[in-house]
C-alpha cells in the first residue's frame, strides 16, 4: 500500500532538494572561478561556469513547471 503526502510534505522534500542542486550549481561555479583565478587564462574556467549555469537554469524550469502559482 503506497502512502500519499500532503502538499507541505511535498514542499520540504523539495526544499531538501533545491539545497543539493544550488550546492552543485555554486561548486561548480566556484571551480571555474578558481581555475580562472588559478591559470589566469579566462577560457579555462569558463565551461565549468557555464555548465553551473545550465545546472541552476534546468532546476529552475523543474521547479518553476512543478510548482506552478494558480492565480
Amino acid at each position: 500500500m503506497k502512502r500519499k503526502m500532503t502538499e507541505q510534505q511535498e514542499f520540504e522534500i523539495m526544499k531538501i532538494v533545491l539545497d543539493k542542486f544550488l550546492w552543485l550549481g555554486f561548486g561548480v561555479m566556484a571551480f571555474g572561478s578558481y581555475l580562472m583565478i588559478s591559470s589566469g587564462d579566462i577560457f579555462d574556467g569558463i565551461y565549468y561556469i557555464i555548465a553551473g549555469i545550465i545546472v541552476l537554469v534546468l532546476f529552475m524550469i523543474i521547479l518553476v513547471r512543478e510548482y506552478e502559482v494558480l492565480k
